[in-house]
């Protein structure tokens, strides 16, 4: 049995004992490990929780003020290990309560469920251990507002619907989201450099890192579930000012062809041309728009206000063709939901993003605002090239000791976890299988 395996299935038998003992325990995150029951992490503290962002600088600088520890970085499994570990004995123990879905909770009034409430976030380590009982004070909202950070929840204090579900979660679920979560980064290889960027695609967020702290932070619009982003690392090779947009064909085969079945002035009004395959222009009446083919020709979208990539495209070759870029739909990152694309990833505030790429003295913010104003296509090629991870993470721990959970958006968890115990089952009935139990290797 792998190393791997090996600590999966001891994670697994802790987490079944503590099922056994136990009769309605649900719950939520577990222990941070080395911190102190009620000290403030500085991904959950309360003092950083802004007001909402209305643009898209403050929108960055709220997310930055959360914490500068990375997602990822080189100790992140380790860390993951280390936080699976500390579940399983928080779950052998009896793990926390389940808060009834009905419970209410107000300020300044003592509730039937506030002491239930304070000992489930005590287990967590979200309330200082000494803090049993009482109404509902600023001590426990404190509590809350840490326990929403951890959950990519608005941090208000508010027990709200989506706040109680996420604590009634129970540990065994979260113990196997840290068990994905590890599997997931032992098979990368990434190599992380001084200067990388991480999207982490269940938390919506992306990440530029430099000598090991997050310098900056960007709300994301990532994969639909049926569309969903791809994990990937690649190298971001150049910055694309006032980029066209080539669509990808299997979107001119459904979705454009259904829009030019019902408009046949669809293109125009898009600004949209129809390329062949030595890129001349094609008439779009000669088009065959039924969608029962596959496109031999290429659509492409002039750059502009109008156009789908907005003012800033990244490119970063990689096998899945997405990329990162920006967008003529802004609006969208104010959402807490932000699963919508095709599979590419768009970053709020990309341009600040893409001088930070750039790293030149010639391409400063300033300088990229006032290319874009010109309107003149431009591509930039990287001076060096940045390495860039999409991850899947929906748990994992900081530095700081910091526990963090998303929801598994795409339920790739299970399925990854089910695939690695048929792995284990196969090698395991394979050792033990006439044929090759008595296969030796000689020296």
């Amino acid at each position: 049995m792998s190393k791997r395996h090996a600590m999966i299935v001891a994670v697994g038998v802790l987490a079944s004992a503590s099922a056994l003992a136990q009769t309605e325990t649900t719950g939520q995150a577990g222990p941070r490990p080395a911190t102190a029951a009620g000290t403030v992490p500085a991904a959950a503290n309360p003092a950083h929780a802004a007001a909402p962002a209305s643009t898209a600088e403050s929108r960055s600088a709220a997310a930055l003020a959360l914490t500068h520890e990375p997602t990822y970085d080189e100790g992140s499994a380790q860390r993951i290990r280390d936080a699976a570990l500390s579940y399983s004995d928080l779950a052998v123990r009896g793990g926390w309560p389940t808060i009834p879905t009905d419970a209410k909770f107000a300020a300044g009034v003592q509730g039937a469920n506030d002491d239930l409430l304070r000992k489930r976030l005590i287990l967590s380590g979200d309330l200082a251990a000494d803090k049993t009982s009482g109404a509902f004070d600023q001590d426990l909202a404190d509590a809350v507002k840490r326990f929403q950070a951890r959950h990519g929840l608005a941090p208000t204090g508010t027990v709200t619907p989506r706040t109680l579900a996420a604590m009634n979660v129970s540990v065994q679920k979260r113990i196997r989201q840290l068990e994905a979560s590890l599997q997931r980064l032992e098979n990368m290889n990434f190599g992380f450099g001084q200067r990388y960027v991480v999207v982490n695609i269940p938390a919506a967020f992306a990440e530029a890192v430099e000598n090991d702290v997050v310098v900056r932070r960007y709300r994301v619009i990532v994969g639909k579930t049926e569309k969903p982003s791809p994990t990937l690392t690649a190298q971001i090779t150049s910055v694309v000012l006032n980029p066209t947009w080539t669509v990808p064909s299997s979107i001119a085969k459904t979705e454009i062809s259904a829009h030019m079945r019902k408009d046949p002035t669809y293109l125009s009004r898009m600004h949209m041309e129809v390329l062949d395959v030595h890129d001349n222009p094609i008439d779009p009446h000669a088009v065959d728009w039924s969608g029962t083919h596959t496109p031999n020709f290429t659509v492409r979208q002039h750059n502009g206000t109008f156009n789908a990539l907005g003012a800033v495209k990244i490119d970063m070759p990689n096998a899945y063709s997405v990329y990162m870029h920006d967008t003529n739909q802004r609006n969208l990152f104010s959402d807490d939901y932000r699963f919508d694309s095709h599979g590419c990833s768009r970053v709020d505030n990309v341009r600040d993003l893409a001088a930070w790429l750039l790293n030149q003295p010639k391409w400063s913010r300033a300088a990229i605002d006032a290319e874009i104003a010109s309107g003149q296509h431009l591509e930039v090629a990287m001076a060096k090239k940045v390495p860039v991870a999409w991850i899947y993470l929906t748990a994992w721990m900081t530095k700081d000791q910091t526990v963090q959970f998303r929801n598994d958006v795409y339920n790739q968890d299970e399925q990854l976890l089910e695939a690695t115990a048929e792995e284990a089952a196969f090698f395991s009935n394979a050792g033990s299988h006439a044929l090759t139990s008595h296969m030796h290797v000689t020296q």
